[in-house]
């Protein structure tokens, strides 16, 4: 089913590796991480695949994914190697809901600071998402954006999302400026789906944002709270080299210049890193859970 916005005219063309993007130099496809949490070994399969499908570099996006570009096409598909490659590499886990597993957390959360770690809440999400066959509706840029309560990604634009504001418990926000209730944290995932079928229901102009819809969301929230004296926090970009975890290991945070993963780079992270890295919103890289050096 197409997403269409009827302000537009057009329908949402966000790219996937079932869905390409055709430029200039050839096809353009997103793999979409949540959290932006990669294994290295996904990471690893990934540079082979870039080096024999596309021109072999890495593009990190802003939405903490990543992007291959000048892949051959044919009929405005890329090769079935190529999709069976990053199928093989785990990177493709439901054909028929990629386009829609927008989800970006903290990139810290669970390894330092914070108020609560949210990678689960986003992985079950994730899952409650791919089970369920309608939400394969959404806009492929509808985003949910998770804040562990440091901050960091309070001042993202979000159709969905939720700010932990103490180590159980996170504030629901819909579109740029509404705020539900304060929920447990292990009720989130399935509050945020709530959510996400509401707009669906409530979408019948093929709206692809929460901040499209007649009342910018008010209707999905039921009855719209006070935002939380909680959520009124900020915080500095992550600086790039070593951060220290509260489990006494550290994480590395490098630099991509301009989001461009190039082949030697990719190899310096891969020399690097332990078992997953994470895409960040900064398009950089952070390389958690290293073992201190004496």
């Amino acid at each position: 089913m197409t997403s269409y916005d009827s302000g537009r005219g057009r329908a949402d063309r966000c790219p996937g590796v079932l869905r390409p993007w055709i430029a200039a130099d050839g096809a353009l496809v997103r793999l979409r991480l949540v959290g932006g949490r990669l294994p290295t070994r996904a990471l690893a399969a990934l540079i082979r695949i870039a080096a024999t499908h596309a021109d072999e570099n890495l593009y990190l996006t802003k939405r903490a994914n990543v992007q291959l570009r000048a892949l051959d096409h044919e009929d405005g598909c890329v090769s079935p190697a190529f999709v069976e490659a990053v199928t093989a590499a785990g990177l493709l886990p439901s054909p028929s809901h990629e386009l829609v597993r927008n989800v970006m957390v903290s990139p810290l959360s669970g390894r330092r600071g914070g108020r609560a770690d949210l990678r689960g809440v986003a992985d079950r999400y994730d899952a409650l998402v791919c089970a369920d066959p309608d939400l394969a509706a959404l806009s492929a840029r509808f985003l949910v954006v998770l804040d562990d309560g440091r901050g960091d990604l309070v001042g993202r634009s979000l159709d969905l999302g939720a700010m932990a504001v103490s180590a159980s418990e996170a504030q629901v926000s819909v579109g740029r400026d509404g705020w539900g209730e304060v929920v447990p944290t292990s009720d989130l995932p399935d509050v945020l789906l709530t959510l996400a079928r509401r707009f669906l229901a409530a979408n019948h102009g093929g709206a692809w944002h929460v901040d499209e819809l007649a009342d910018r969301g008010a209707s999905l929230l039921g009855h719209p709270h006070a935002r939380d004296l909680r959520t009124h926090v900020t915080a500095l970009p992550l600086p790039h080299g070593s951060v220290q975890q509260d489990d006494g290991r550290v994480a590395l945070h490098l630099p991509v210049p301009d989001g461009r993963l190039t082949p030697d780079l990719a190899a310096t992270v891969l020399a690097r890193a332990g078992d997953e890295v994470v895409v960040t919103p900064w398009r950089s890289l952070l390389l958690p859970d290293l073992e201190k050096t004496p």
